[in-house]
């Protein structure tokens, strides 16, 4: 694989008169969108921006055509035969919140979750304790990525509705045995929804042959644009699913008195659609088959092991999840002894323009039933290259010898570290003594909202 090419064809990554290319190294979050999905976007709005399945005109009849493309593309891509089993949302939580809300769910029903779970694959399940007397089950997860099978069915045997896990953790990288789960859970009466946001952008997907019930994927971590995210479930699936809402769209006709509702997909899909972000994010998984998901999943393993050798001989350096980096290439997840992960992450960005995620990942309750304030997350894609990794390593080991001795945290982390080296970075590295000094006291106040989302909603 060319990652040289593939690089140039993100314009993020382009180097300007003010700055060198940036290291990204935060696709588990959000990946950067290639030249052409935005120019599949802007093709809409300049070329034929109408509403599809209302008027007759050409400019609809072409975005109706582009729209149901879409929808065979995104069925083809996850191994839907049927494509009619495809739902276009917002994001993954909606489609999450459809299955939740959607299902007839009576009291004493149990979901099984992980304890690693994103929030959106949980805080839906906490409220319909409150509202419907659903039980949430806890499958809790092994810390060397080992899947414990006889605890799975412990939990099977006791009686669950719906199996609602991830399939790659956006926190350690670590992948569930899919078709295991689902033939387990099969077996025993109850439906399965994975949520695929950091699996299906990464390696295929045949959700037919696995058997999964429903599937969540959102477009902004598979090339494509914010805003449009999939629900893959099969016909049978949506047809036990009463639709989140009603109006445009939805109906085959209505009078003062009543209404009849479209069948599936489209009583799924209310209101005038992100006809832009449907067609950018074909344009994205037609990038991503022209590449090839094998050759990117061997890519992101390669950097991964060049970074995960680089730093494990480092004393205070302590990966989180699987030590083999083959089971989590997606995602290096790490802690420092005595650096607060926010002040380390700032470090990276303004003395090596390397960017990486810090916090609580959106999984809260992981960190907060260890009792841990965070880590940090560098997650690799298609355009991350032994550069990449080279640069991420260098940053670190810096941060290392700026911080020697007794371990610190904090300001006071800040305060220790020595002036930057010559030639240790760009003309921002002198900057990077003080990100520390910023990067706590900010997060804890006056920032709101999803500007403290790095220790808040992160």
């Amino acid at each position: 694989m060319n990652v040289d090419r593939i690089r140039s064809d993100f314009p993020a990554l382009d180097a300007r008169a003010d700055r060198p290319p940036p290291v990204y190294l935060d696709s588990a979050c959000m990946s950067l969108v290639p030249r052409p999905v935005l120019r599949a976007m802007e093709e809409y709005y300049r070329d034929y921006p109408g509403c599809a399945g209302r008027s007759l005109h050409r400019f609809a009849e072409e975005v109706g055509r582009r729209y149901e493309a879409a929808r065979s593309a995104f069925a083809r891509f996850l191994g839907r035969d049927d494509p009619r089993g495809i739902i276009f949302l917002r994001n993954a939580t909606e489609a999450i919140n459809l299955v939740g809300q959607g299902l007839a769910w009576s009291r004493g029903d149990r979901v099984l979750i992980s304890d690693q779970e994103h929030n959106s694959n949980l805080i839906v399940w906490q409220r319909l304790v409150a509202e419907r007397g659903i039980r949430i089950e806890v499958l809790p997860l092994s810390a060397d990525g080992s899947f414990e099978t006889e605890l799975l069915e412990r939990h099977l045997a006791g009686g669950v509705r719906l199996v609602s896990l991830f399939h790659t953790s956006n926190l350690d990288g670590r992948s569930l045995p899919v078709r295991e789960v689902t033939e387990r859970a099969h077996d025993h009466g109850a439906l399965v929804l994975f949520d695929g946001c950091q699996a299906a952008p990464h390696r295929a997907v045949d959700l037919d042959r696995e058997g999964v019930d429903y599937y969540a994927v959102s477009a902004h971590k598979m090339l494509g644009p914010t805003g449009t995210g999939v629900l893959a479930a099969t016909p049978a699936g949506l047809e036990r699913l009463r639709p989140l809402l009603l109006g445009g769209e939805t109906v085959e006709t209505s009078s003062l008195t009543g209404h009849t509702l479209r069948p599936v997909p489209h009583r799924f899909e209310a209101g005038l659609q992100n006809y832009a972000g449907v067609i950018g994010s074909h344009a994205a998984i037609d990038y991503l088959a022209r590449v090839g998901l094998e050759a990117i999943e061997a890519q992101q393993r390669e950097v991964n092991r060049r970074v995960t050798s680089a730093l494990e001989g480092e004393p205070r350096i302590h990966p989180i999840g699987p030590t083999d980096p083959a089971e989590r290439p997606s995602i290096y997840a790490f802690t420092i002894d005595g650096v607060d992960p926010n002040d380390a992450a700032l470090f990276l960005d303004e003395g090596h323009r390397v960017m990486i995620r810090s916090g609580r990942h959106c999984v809260h309750s992981y960190y907060e039933s260890r009792g841990l304030p965070g880590n940090l997350r560098a997650s690799f894609y298609l355009y991350n290259g032994v550069a990449d990794a080279e640069a991420l390593v260098r940053g670190v080991r810096e941060l290392l010898e700026r911080l020697p001795g007794r371990p610190v945290s904090g300001t006071s982390a800040a305060r220790r570290a020595s002036p930057p080296r010559r030639g240790s970075g760009p003309s921002r590295a002198a900057g990077s003594t003080g990100a520390a000094a910023r990067s706590v006291p900010p997060r804890r106040t006056g920032v709101r909202g999803r500007a403290g989302s790095a220790r808040g909603s992160g």
